[in-house]
């Protein structure tokens, strides 16, 4: 059993953590979303864009390399949804980049399944995603600050979605609701307070040097 959560407290779902009816369910719900991802990626990533979807994506692939050790036995890493909505203008954008990050991940370096990566591509790019970036757009209208609304909304889209992989798992059989909501909410509380951080200090480093490149729905004034 603390294998199992241990392995998931990652938000890398393995193969045979959820069963392939339900696996399958989750990738038709990506696909959807995946699908809304590529005409996003159509209509807004114009040339001078594509640089920068460029550098997120390997950014995000970087810091969910980098593992952050946790004080009860185990380690995890930073999402990075929220971070590209938000500099991209669009929670799309975090799927369109979350999906590639996870695909090379998945088929490259066997860190997710291939089976359940739709499961990984909800709850990474469409949770993380619409919670990082809608949150963010509420938070920074009454706060009218974009850098403490980008760390309160990047800590929100992990817990969020370390919640949402607890329950994927609870209706696999994998281990119980309760066990899993307590683990993995308690984990990504404290890592989710990394991620805004790195969120934060990302928005306000390329508002101060490229600020003519952030979307206009970023909420960040050049």
């Amino acid at each position: 059993m603390y294998i199992c959560i241990n392995k998931v407290l990652r938000m890398h779902i393995p193969d045979s953590f959820i069963p392939l009816l339900q696996a399958a369910v989750y990738w038709l719900v990506a696909l959807v979303f995946i699908a809304l991802s590529l005409r996003w990626a159509r209509a807004e990533m114009r040339e001078e864009k594509v640089p920068l979807v460029a550098v997120l994506t390997a950014g995000i692939f970087a810091i969910q390399a980098i593992n952050v050790p946790i004080p009860w036995g185990t380690s995890g890493h930073m999402m990075g949804a929220a971070l590209a909505a938000i500099v991209l203008g669009s929670p799309f954008a975090a799927v369109f980049v979350l999906t590639l990050v996870l695909i090379v991940q998945g088929v490259l370096f066997g860190d997710g399944g291939i089976t359940v990566m739709g499961a990984n591509i909800i709850n990474m790019g469409v949770i993380g995603g619409f919670v990082g970036f809608s949150s963010y757009k509420g938070l920074n209208r009454v706060l009218k600050n974009p850098y403490p609304a980008a760390f309160a909304a990047a800590w929100l889209s992990l817990f969020v979605a370390a919640l949402a992989c607890a329950v994927e798992m609870a209706l696999a059989g994998t281990f119980p609701l309760g066990l899993g909501l307590f683990s993995m909410g308690l984990y990504h509380a404290v890592i989710g307070v990394i991620e805004g951080a790195l969120t934060a200090i990302a928005l306000f480093l390329i508002s101060s040097a490229r600020p003519d490149i952030l979307s206009r729905e970023s909420g960040v004034t050049a």
